[in-house]
């Protein structure tokens, strides 16, 4: 009984691991292009921040 359990287990190990094809599959390249922004659009916002807080620090005095 035991012979005939792991023969059955080793059939369906044998057929799980031969499953598919030998060949190599097909994968598909996807490119992303990404539009790049210029770079003193990253720094607007910071200097506009440090202009008004320099504006409200020379008028509070």
């Amino acid at each position: 009984m035991k012979k005939i359990a792991l023969a059955a287990a080793m059939s369906v190990a044998a057929t799980a691991a031969f499953a598919g094809n030998v060949e190599e599959p097909v994968v598909d390249v996807v490119e992303v292009v990404e539009e790049s922004s210029s770079s003193s659009s990253g720094a607007l916002l910071p200097i506009l921040a440090l202009l008004i807080i320099g504006a409200a620090v020379a008028a509070s005095d």
